[in-house]
């Protein structure tokens, strides 16, 4: 019975969805202001309803009731409690269900904290989330319902899938999906303004706080992920430009260039209707990533179904939103023409630079992901496009986005001075350079072009950026002071100096990570990077569902003992499935990484030894990005209403008729 109440509660939420869709749109035409008001209380039942959803499925993980067939299949008795909630999101049916219940979520967030937005637009902002929500309910209810009776109920379940028993099953998929659904969020103001007829300073600065905040939880997701690949696939690498990895990425790219769009858009009234067209494209690239991952066009990891008419459903509602939204803006755009003007030596034309190199970035990320299925579904064999098609080309498109990365925060607005941006920027220029040329020559004594132009790269960026900081700070009468810099600008410095610290990171792995594999039993000692690695014994581990060989390895260098990894190999009890758990010791400089594969003698194992200097900087960096975003997206500019002359004029036009 209770998990009929679940799917009771989810078609009640649908219903409420519609309502949202349909009441202040009405109230809208109507210039009926109860109609429209109607939206505030529709999107909290809406919220709640899919919300009691999700609780009622984590309840039927919980208590173990197999005649759920979702909890079937993705648990067992066995299963420690955390990862019988996690399992909630760790398949196709149940993950759907929390995509749908954050973009609810983001739409209660909407309501509640717009309060002091104009009524009409964030109807319209509202009733926008309302369709998104009613396309992905009506593709769970009719193709993917999580709450599926399963006759006769089975003792036990299939259990969780074991590379996905680990911690980062609870905080990657839901930081993954909200930033995913987030852009929704920037989507949904973009076309309340293009139905409004609207694209002023006013709508770009209130799509600017939930445009960070999809690309903070985007950010976080896209780095979790790295980072539990890196540790709990056993091959030691942190990002294999894997089809559903380039799905998370792309619309992070647009994401990106979005922010700075919307800058542009904030503050002098430019690029409006680019921003508006990278809106629609962050989103519809989120819906073109859901439909990677389960249309069951490609095998991976990460995929979660294989039934082709569930990505038909997906596909159909990827071309109603990208075709409506396209439609709406080709009717709208011409007229939205920029007042602005602005010269080639200013920082609209700089941001406007980045924002073109991210978008081309985009497209060869696209190019590479799509164009193997598309041979594929033409019957023109099989191709697979991989690391060294991508490093060819979307390395080079990124260094010199780097570049354009310190010019832009430190010339003017509309015009820059000449001479200015000379006199700022030559210093760092020349210091990044030499640093850069030296620094492979530091690491390993020989010249090395990509560590060069890699190093070159993030030292330009620190010290461009510094240098835009001293100039918030200064005043005219030469005095510096922190309180000058606002939290948008403070989160901007973060966020720099973030990709900076991953530049650094990549940089060095990429290009002096070292390797080895061996035949390693008790008493058997290799070297690596320096380091004596000194197999000790193996250990029986029992664990709450699983059996493991865990290899006792002493880690040394010279002479005194660095620690003991503990790398094993884990046979779970009921998928009868062995899976790899690497035993890492980190470090600020370096990570030494031993994973222990099949067995050559009854002693003797198959041991993979990986050393990985600066690795764990690519995650720092990422810290230092969300953290920026926070600052940013707190800017109490953001939570007050704000409006110009101007923008009271075209308000008069739309104002609601008091009843």
């Amino acid at each position: 019975m209770i998990p009929e109440l679940g799917y009771l509660s989810l078609i009640i939420g649908l219903a409420f969805a519609f309502l949202l869709a349909s009441v202040p749109l009405i109230g809208v035409a109507r210039k009926d202001q109860y109609l429209v008001r109607y939206a505030w209380p529709l999107s909290y039942g809406m919220f709640f309803f899919i919300f009691l959803s999700v609780i009622v499925l984590g309840y039927s993980f919980a208590v173990d009731d197999f005649s759920v067939a979702y909890v079937a299949h993705h648990s067992n008795s066995q299963l420690p409690i955390f990862f019988k909630i996690a399992a909630v999101w760790g398949g196709h049916e149940g993950s759907l269900l929390f995509w749908v219940f954050a973009l609810s979520g983001w739409t209660a967030a909407v309501a509640f904290f717009s309060k002091g937005i104009e009524e009409v637009f964030i109807a319209r902002v509202l009733s926008v989330l309302a369709f998104i929500v009613i396309g992905f309910s009506l593709f769970m209810i009719l193709t993917s319902s999580p709450f599926e009776r399963l006759l006769p109920m089975p003792m036990e379940g299939r259990d969780l899938n074991p590379m996905l028993q680990d911690v980062g099953l609870i905080f990657h998929p839901p930081m993954l999906y909200l930033g995913y659904v987030g852009f929704s969020v920037s989507f949904a103001f973009a076309i309340s303004a293009l139905m409004g007829g609207r694209l002023d300073s006013a709508w770009a600065r209130w799509s600017r706080p939930w445009t960070l905040a999809a690309w903070i939880f985007l950010t976080g997701g896209i780095s979790l992920g790295s980072w539990w690949a890196y540790y709990e696939l056993g091959w030691g690498g942190w990002w294999f430009w894997d089809p559903v990895e380039n799905a998370s990425f792309m619309p992070w790219l647009i994401g990106t260039a979005l922010l700075h769009s919307v800058i542009v858009t904030e503050k002098r009234a430019a690029f409006r209707n680019w921003t508006v067209l990278l809106s629609i494209f962050a989103f519809s690239l989120s819906l073109l990533g859901t439909f990677i991952v389960r249309s069951g066009v490609l095998t991976s990891v990460h995929s979660f179904a294989a039934d082709p008419s569930r990505g038909m459903f997906i596909l159909l509602l990827l071309g109603i939103a990208v075709g409506g939204s396209l439609t709406l803006f080709a009717f709208r755009a011409s007229e939205m023409k920029s007042p602005a003007r602005f010269e080639l030596k200013s920082r609209e034309t700089m941001l406007l630079v980045c924002n073109i190199l991210l978008t081309v970035a985009c497209g060869t990320v696209l190019l590479g992901t799509l164009y193997p299925l598309l041979i594929d579904a033409l019957n023109m064999g099989k191709i697979s496009v991989g690391p060294p098609y991508f490093n060819a080309v979307f390395v080079p498109i990124i260094l010199v986005l780097f570049a354009f990365m310190g010019v832009g925060p430190n010339i003017r607005w509309k015009k820059s001075k000449p001479g200015a941006l000379k006199a700022k920027l030559v210093v760092p220029a020349v210091i990044a350079t030499l640093v850069g040329i030296a620094a492979p020559f530091m690491a390993d004594g020989k010249f090395n072009i990509w560590v060069m132009l890699g190093i070159t790269a993030a030292v330009w960026i620190v010290l461009a950026t510094f240098r835009a900081a001293y100039d918030m700070m200064k005043a005219k009468d030469g005095s510096l002071s922190l309180v000058r810099i606002n939290r948008s600008q403070l989160g901007m410095i973060i966020a720099h100096l973030g990709i900076a610290v991953s530049v650094v990171g990549g940089t060095m792995v990429s290009n002096y990570s070292i390797e080895k594999s061996v035949r390693m039993g008790p008493g058997i000692q290799q070297e690596l990077a320096g380091y004596t690695f000194n197999y000790i014994e193996t250990k029986n581990v029992v664990g709450p569902n699983y059996t493991a060989q865990q290899g006792q390895i002493e880690v040394s260098k010279e002479g005194e003992l660095i620690t003991l990894l503990r790398p094993d190999r884990r046979q779970y009890n009921v998928r009868t499935m062995d899976m790899t758990e690497a035993g890492i010791d980190w470090g600020l400089f370096r990570d030494l990484y031993v994973t222990m594969g099949d067995p050559i003698s009854r002693t003797e194992f198959a041991v993979r030894l990986n050393y990985k200097p600066f690795v764990r900087w690519l995650w720092f960096g990422s810290i230092f990005m969300m953290v920026g975003g926070f600052f940013a997206a707190s800017d109490k500019r953001y939570r007050t209403k704000k409006v110009t002359e101007a923008s009271k004029s075209d308000a008069e036009k739309v104002k609601l008729a008091t009843a």
